[in-house]
């Protein structure tokens, strides 16, 4: 039977390659010259510190446009507020990789409620979608794309 699995992952080498862009983009701005402000990049977090809320802003600004220039989706990140700290301030960016528990249900019904002759499981922090007919499969992926989900999705192991 034809199936495929539905996630949320992040390509860790275009999101290092995002970070040294955005890296090296900070190091030649004007604005930034002499000061603390600097990126730090840990497993799936980015920690950005700056002298001040307007500079952090800035840093914000270009590390999300160096990750949507790379492919990496940005509902897939978690800003978290600036918090001062001593003389600078930080920000903590955090990358949601997976499927949650209760995403993972809702688009189990969104997938029950299109009535289309396939069975959807969910296995751990991915969706297992199966059916008979290929083109019920292309049609979940298509219903799926449009719908308004709050995580970015991939279709991967797609298997006739």
């Amino acid at each position: 039977m034809p199936s495929f699995d539905v996630v949320s992952e992040i390509d860790r080498h275009e999101l290092t390659n995002a970070v040294d862009q955005a890296r090296r983009e900070l190091d030649t701005r004007f604005d930034f010259r002499g000061t603390d402000a600097r990126i730090d990049h840990t497993d799936m977090q980015l920690k950005l510190v700056a002298d001040s809320e307007f500079q952090l802003q800035q840093l914000t600004d270009i590390v999300t446009q160096k990750l949507s220039k790379r492919g990496i989706s940005l509902g897939a990140l978690e800003i978290a507020d600036p918090e001062p700290s001593g003389k600078t301030v930080q920000c903590t960016v955090t990358l949601k990789e997976g499927i949650e528990q209760t995403l993972a249900k809702k688009i189990n019904q969104l997938i029950k409620d299109a009535k289309l002759k396939v069975q959807s499981q969910i296995n751990g922090d991915k969706l297992r979608v199966t059916g008979k007919k290929r083109d019920d499969l292309q049609e979940v992926i298509a219903m799926l794309r449009g719908a308004d989900i709050e995580q970015p999705l991939q279709f991967n192991n797609f298997r006739d």
